[in-house]
């Protein structure tokens, strides 16, 4: 995969879905070369089949994000997220079965997603969290529950954590933590997208050496899934119970109640800027390349 050629900072991003795809296109902006580190934990559609009948880990993410880091018009780069729509490929996305397609012929998960990347020219490298399958669990309020579907309808989530008690991270995603200028974790879903990869032991201990600042950017929906009701104290809290601490925030004011966030977190940089996207449910690219990038320079 390459690089950006630009200068700029050297950003890490953490995470999965569409979330994660959005801090990819918004550090395309700023950054002068992008390592993504993704979940390849999710066991539902097109993913938990090609996972339930390959062995793989969950492509899904990973072609989500291949899709926003891809620098040119190809038909390729195009129709990575095409579904099929009828027959035995219904639900499946091009992406995610040339992915599968490369890793089951090639033997090499990692190298089919850099076969994948040099072909649609992406300005960036990815790495998935962990080098092999894995399946969420976390305790509720109803009790321990597994896999990230189950999780992410839930509510009361705590205690996030793996079916193996001590999943192996690529050796690459832990040097890229440990190198960066800035670290961003989030948006997506809190248990089942950004905890996910940051909880990996390796992962989240270079997290926790890495001289990088490390900005938590915060979701701009509030009342989905395992997050309904959560606003910021509470993903702070959420982030420090699994051992994952931040250096600086990104929030929309519209969105968050933050009056109690310096009691709970005194020392951590809160900026509030409205980076919301026009549907209200995600993030602008070009308004969170712009916040992060006021963040990366105010440090200086």
């Amino acid at each position: 995969m390459t690089a950006n050629s630009k200068d700029g900072p050297r950003v890490v991003a953490i995470g999965g879905g569409h979330g994660l795809a959005t801090v990819l296109k918004a550090a395309k902006t700023y950054a002068g070369d992008i390592v993504g580190i993704v979940s390849v934990a999710d066991d539902g559609g097109s993913s938990g089949r090609l996972r339930h009948e390959l062995g793989l880990p969950a492509p899904g993410d990973l072609r989500r994000c291949l899709s926003a880091l891809a620098s040119d018009d190809s038909l390729l780069a195009r129709s990575l997220e095409h579904r099929f729509d009828r027959g035995a490929l219904e639900g499946h996305p091009i992406g995610n079965l040339l992915i599968a397609g490369l890793a089951s012929a090639s033997g090499n998960f990692q190298g089919a997603i850099e076969e994948v990347a040099r072909l649609i020219g992406a300005s960036g490298r990815l790495v998935p969290a962990t080098t092999g399958s894995v399946s969420l669990v976390a305790d509720s309020d109803v009790g321990p529950l597994v896999g990230q579907v189950t999780i992410e309808r839930a509510t009361g989530i705590r205690n996030l954590r793996f079916d193996v008690e001590e999943p192996e991270a690529p050796g690459a995603a832990v040097e890229a933590v440990l190198a960066a200028d800035q670290v961003v974790i989030g948006p997506g879903s809190l248990f089942t997208s950004v905890l996910a990869v940051a909880v990996v032991p390796l992962i989240r201990e270079a997290l926790g050496a890495t001289s990088a600042q490390r900005v938590y950017v915060a979701n701009v929906a509030t009342d989905k899934g395992d997050v309904r009701g959560f606003f910021l104290p509470e993903h702070v809290e959420a982030l420090h119970d699994h051992g994952i601490e931040a250096d600086a925030i990104i929030a929309c004011p519209a969105v968050h109640h933050v009056s109690h966030l310096a009691s709970i977190a005194p020392r951590i940089e809160l900026k509030l800027a409205d980076v919301s996207a026009a549907d209200g449910w995600g993030h602008d690219p070009v308004r969170l390349g712009a916040a992060l990038l006021e963040l990366y320079d105010s440090q200086k």
